[in-house]
């Protein structure tokens, strides 16, 4: 069960907002090199390349369904399918731009400063990722999982907890960083729709899990998934469901030492 990007997009103005609250915080005026990693379909990288028209920019997805939306959607960038976990650019990168991509990926202690030494002198690592998986959305889905008859095959797929906390990276960043922002921000999102968190989550986090169930096991996973969050969200009396989300976002700058 590939990546879909129009599931992915169905709620794009409350995916969008965040990468632009993350780009409004970047502090540099003329980069060169800009890499949107973990591009996606290119929504955040159109934006990325508007704000900087004289500068290359580069799309890095490890998904090619994702990556042909993008290229049909959004000429201009070049764009590279690879694991982010062991991408490297060919050259120092102005602008790392990492828009709810890195909590896909393990081991962020030795991740995080290998990303800080991509940089050039005076670059920018920019990073924003969802710390939501406290919450009912995400603990709905594990206990599903854990329960379940395909337990054996889902468990080892759960990331329970793939974001630390904030000062977890303050502590890894510091000592390669001239100057370090982090800040956590919550989002509450009012949705519209029959079961919108569900639909929230087949666009991410449920991906990996439903790519390992038959078809008629999906459809039990989602109707047991589907229950729980009847409970955890219901609608309001306008029909909107209320839905709180959490962000980290880290902005970092590179020491001469990093």
């Amino acid at each position: 069960m590939p990546w879909d990007p129009a599931q992915y997009l169905s709620f794009g103005s409350e995916r969008l907002r965040p990468a632009l609250d993350l780009l409004a915080q970047v502090p540099l005026e003329a980069p060169r090199l800009v890499v949107d990693l973990g591009c996606g379909p290119g929504h955040v990288t159109r934006i990325l390349q508007a704000r900087w028209p004289s500068a290359r920019v580069l799309g890095v997805d490890r998904s090619p369904d994702m990556l042909s939306r993008a290229s049909t959607d959004v000429p201009g960038p070049a764009w590279r399918q690879a694991d982010l976990a062991t991408w490297a650019p060919e050259a120092p990168v102005d602008l790392l731009f990492a828009n709810a991509s890195l909590h896909w990926l393990e081991d962020h202690a030795a991740l995080f400063p290998r990303l800080m030494g991509f940089l050039s002198p005076g670059g920018c690592l920019a990073v924003q990722m969802p710390r939501n998986h406290d919450r009912p959305s995400h603990q709905a889905a594990f206990a599903v999982a854990e329960e379940g008859p395909w337990r054996e095959r889902l468990v080892p797929r759960l990331r329970r907890q793939p974001v630390s906390e904030p000062e977890t990276y303050l502590e890894w960043l510091a000592p390669r960083a001239a100057t370090l922002d982090i800040w956590e921000t919550d989002y509450v999102h009012r949705l519209e729709g029959p079961e919108p968190v569900v639909a929230w989550t087949r666009g991410s986090l449920l991906v990996p899990l439903l790519e390992a169930l038959e078809p008629d096991e999906r459809e039990a996973f989602l109707a047991a998934y589907r229950d729980r969050l009847r409970r955890a969200y219901p609608p309001d009396a306008s029909g909107r469901t209320t839905f709180r989300f959490r962000r980290l976002f880290i902005v970092a700058r590179p020491s001469a030492l990093a």
